[in-house]
């Protein structure tokens, strides 16, 4: 494939930095990171990569609209991979604003620029080119013990952060049958991997256990999750935007349903091999474990069925739970001088929200 120009947003977070992994680690294409660098974003996610003649980087903000312009006049994209979002259900709880803006006014933005600029675009160069807007299972709320998510589910959120994706989803849908914008949507599980910011489950729960933590699980720890390695997600989201169709929807999952609780247990195992000078004078990192009040209009089970993106597009997931989680952990230990930089005072993995510890 020649080389394309490939705009990322949000390319410092956890998934879109893989995704920028991949591009320039496994294709030849040129990638612009458009990124305002929150808590969330960071820049060292990308160190193995920044120097990269083909990767550069733009501080901004897609609320910006000017500057947004100027990213596509300047770099003349011929993808665009909309990954920026505000993305912790906890933080949504309390803090509703600042998802509403980024998730659904920021799309908006994203999506005028992108249809300004695609329909001055000569006749070849708009066939070709696409936005890939990427989203999440949880726009579609909560399963019961059975069944999964098709790309057809009716759309039925639970938190602000879900209904934000939900809105920031039909806006994209509608810029495709409204203006004809070739438009791409992706709704993915719960993704788990290297360079995960620390208040996500899995990370929180590493770097707790080996400081001799508490492991704060919600509840009973019996809601199910689908759980997705983040370099499977990257390359299912590089297949879909080079080979998907126009106004399709793909799902995205892992083919990994298990409770939070069985993936706590699972990191305390990997980590009794790995790590077993256990801290605290405790002799198994399951005795860390905490159950705490669970998140309000906590949805109970997700699963996807991803069988559209392997019978359209040939994508399955290369890592098993087993296989993905034991990498996961063998990174962080790997990486702690990593960890300790993307924490710099602001967030010190304690759970967000209204939660205190609870008897079972």
């Amino acid at each position: 494939m020649k080389p394309l120009n490939i705009v990322v947003t949000g390319g410092a977070g956890f998934i879109g930095s893989a995704v920028i992994r991949h591009l320039i680690n496994e294709t030849n294409h040129r990638v612009t990171n458009v990124d305002k660098l929150t808590y969330a974003g960071n820049l060292e996610s990308l160190r193995d990569v920044c120097d990269n003649e083909r990767y550069s980087f733009q501080h901004i903000d897609i609320l910006d609209f000017s500057a947004i312009e100027k990213v596509f006049s300047d770099f003349k994209p011929d993808i665009v991979m909309h990954l920026a979002a505000e993305s912790h259900v906890d933080r949504s709880i309390t803090g509703p604003a600042d998802f509403i803006q980024t998730n659904i006014v920021g799309t908006y933005v994203m999506l005028e620029v992108a249809k300004n600029y695609w329909s001055q675009l000569e006749p070849i160069k708009r066939a070709a080119f696409r936005f890939h807007h990427i989203s999440t299972d949880e726009v579609f709320g909560s399963l019961g013990s059975d069944g999964f998510f098709s790309e057809t589910t009716k759309y039925d959120p639970s938190s602000p952060y879900s209904s934000s994706k939900a809105s920031s989803d039909h806006l994209v849908r509608a810029w495709h049958r409204t203006y004809g914008l070739p438009v791409i949507v992706t709704n993915c599980s719960n993704n788990y991997g290297p360079y995960q910011f620390p208040e996500k489950l899995i990370p929180l729960m590493i770097l707790n256990a080996i400081e001799g933590k508490p492991l704060p699980v919600y509840g009973k720890g019996n809601q199910i999750r689908d759980w997705l390695h983040v370099e499977d997600h990257a390359s299912a989201l590089y297949k879909v935007v080079t080979e998907g169709k126009p106004g399709e929807t793909y799902n995205i999952g892992g083919h990994n349903e298990k409770t939070n609780l069985e993936v706590v247990t699972t990191l305390c195992r990997i980590l009794d091999e790995l790590k077993p000078d256990h801290p605290n004078g405790i002799s198994r990192y399951e005795e860390l474990i905490s159950y705490v009040a669970d998140r309000p209009g906590h949805d109970l089970r997700y699963a996807i069925d991803a069988q559209k993106i392997k019978r359209e597009l040939g994508w399955i997931p290369e890592e098993t739970f087993d296989t993905g989680m034991r990498k996961t952990v063998e990174w962080y230990l790997d990486n702690s001088e990593w960890c300790l930089h993307v924490q710099d005072g602001s967030y010190q993995r304690e759970r967000l929200g209204l939660f205190e510890e609870v008897g079972l």
